[in-house]
């Protein structure tokens, strides 16, 4: 009993001292600590990503309110009221199945730098985990020797798909080149019943889930950039090839850390957007979210040139430190 005592209060521990070197590398940076409400009207638009809907606990009615999936509209909120570098800890809230990478709620880190590209948030994510592992250190905690060489490999997706599948996934933007070049090129990739259809989006996945994700468990840490231009969400596209979108995600062994938009801040082209992935959750999942009114607002009010980024702090941890999920059994 004792030991066991002793192994939860050590993961809680690291938990906390990531969490206080987190805080410290922030206000180093003159960055602003601020908080969102967890509960709110709308609480993101991806298509694949699924909240809680809030119910009165004595008549199980559903109210108009959702768990924040992400902190990410009030905190674009906050840009457009002319606050500057920004960042936020805060738990978050997604309906997916019990693995050991998914938990339905989750700490989150979101930080947004006021008139900088994302590729400034790059660097800012090679500052922070150089930081925090060695305050973890110091502070006792037991790290991976394997990660301790905080240096990212870097690739586009279209340089990842030529160099593990031989092929140039910007020459799929089409949907039914994409899913052709499977059904031909890939037959061990599942592929739905011939009626079923499927988005673009949904073909990629396949493909990166089946035959790319395995592989990068190999990478301690890669930093991948410039997705296809169908994953663009709320990132802007790029000038000089509108192809691809920017945005970048980090890999740690095979999980993903964080995701970086270069914030889209035109209205018009955010809610067509939105009103595509709004269709695709009803005919794929029957149901539909409001409007997000409070990014929208910002968007009329003026969102500034920006960048930010979320990440999973119990997976950060984790990476570091082997510690899996402290506030879980």
């Amino acid at each position: 009993m004792h030991s066991d005592i002793n192994i939860r209060k050590n993961k809680l521990k690291a938990q906390f001292d990531l969490l206080w070197a987190i805080r410290i590398f922030f206000q180093n940076q003159n960055f602003l600590d601020v908080m969102t409400p967890p509960m709110v009207k709308n609480p993101g638009m991806e298509t694949h990503i699924h909240p809680f809907q809030v119910a009165h606990a004595k008549s199980a009615t559903l109210t108009p309110w959702y768990l924040q999936t992400s902190p990410e509209f009030h905190m674009k909120e906050l840009l457009s009221l002319d606050f500057q570098d920004l960042y936020t800890i805060t738990y978050s809230f997604r309906d997916e199945p019990l693995a050991s990478v998914h938990r339905p709620q989750f700490l989150m880190l979101e930080w947004y730098r006021k008139n900088a590209h994302y590729t400034q948030i790059m660097k800012d994510c090679e500052d922070l985990f150089q930081f925090s592992l060695e305050q973890l250190e110091q502070k006792g905690n037991s790290i991976d020797p394997k990660m301790k060489n905080i240096r990212f490999e870097k690739a586009s997706i279209q340089e990842l798909f030529l160099d593990m599948l031989n092929i140039d996934i910007l020459d799929f933007l089409d949907t039914k080149d994409l899913k052709q070049l499977i059904e031909k090129n890939f037959l061990d990739v599942p592929l739905p019943n011939q009626g079923e259809k499927l988005s673009w989006d949904d073909y990629y996945f396949l493909l990166f889930l089946n035959k790319i994700e395995p592989h990068l468990i190999h990478y301690p840490y890669l930093l991948l950039y410039e997705f296809p231009n169908h994953l663009s969400a709320l990132s802007t596209l790029k000038k000089s090839d509108p192809r691809v979108c920017e945005r970048f995600e980090i890999y740690s062994k095979g999980i993903e850390l964080c995701n970086c938009f270069n914030e889209l801040t035109d209205l018009a082209i955010q809610k067509e957007r939105f009103r595509i992935q709004s269709k695709e959750k009803l005919a794929l999942y029957q149901y539909e979210l409001p409007e997000p009114q409070v990014l929208y607002s910002s968007l009329e009010r003026g969102l500034p040139t920006s960048s930010g980024i979320a990440l999973g702090v119990e997976r950060f941890l984790k990476i570091l430190t082997g510690v899996e999920n402290p506030f879980w059994d």
